[in-house]
């Protein structure tokens, strides 16, 4: 029926949460015989910088028959990067994964000028030091910046509605601005 479909739960998250994947109207609980690995050594596993999600994440499943990734936050969040680049996740994010891709992004946006939806990330080759962000245009940042998972920032909500003025933000991400 699929190849592996699993669940990690992170931390106090599992008595607080568990995740279950629905196939052909069943849900199934995720667990397996063999437990998935933490998410920043299986991105390291598919070529994609650990540090891509925020440290704060409840669980993430993955259908290896489809290659389908989603990634749950305990609420909308923000995390900003060494490169000074923000990037926004809703509660739960999904996209398919595959050596050095995660395409088809569905629940993450970057800070341009304006917060814009980011539809794919990918590194080039497991030497290349540049991690590229298509929101719109496609964009290379430094793949050092996305090594370690970082602490995320709670926000209000993912569709930023809200209005802040840029001096905030720059003191909300960079506290030594």
């Amino acid at each position: 029926m699929f190849d592996r479909v699993g669940c990690y739960l992170e931390g106090k998250a599992v008595l607080s949460r568990i995740c279950h994947i629905h196939l052909h109207n069943v849900t199934i609980s995720s667990f397996t015989d063999k437990p998935l690995k933490p998410l920043h050594d299986f991105l390291r596993e598919y070529n994609l910088p650990p540090g891509l999600f925020p440290q704060n994440i409840t669980c993430y499943e993955f259908d290896e028959s489809k290659l389908k990734l989603v990634v749950h936050l305990p609420y909308p969040c923000e995390v900003c990067f060494k490169d000074q680049s923000v990037v926004r996740y809703a509660i739960r994010v999904k996209g398919l994964v595959s050596r050095g891709k995660f395409t088809l992004i569905d629940g993450m946006k970057t800070k341009v000028l304006v917060w814009v939806k980011v539809t794919s990330v990918v590194v080039e080759n497991y030497r290349s030091d540049k991690v590229w962000f298509t929101a719109g245009v496609k964009k290379s940042r430094p793949r050092e910046a996305y090594e370690t998972p970082r602490d995320a920032t709670r926000v209000e909500e993912f569709l930023c509605k809200s209005r802040r003025s840029t001096s905030l933000e720059v003191k909300l991400c960079y506290p030594n601005a």
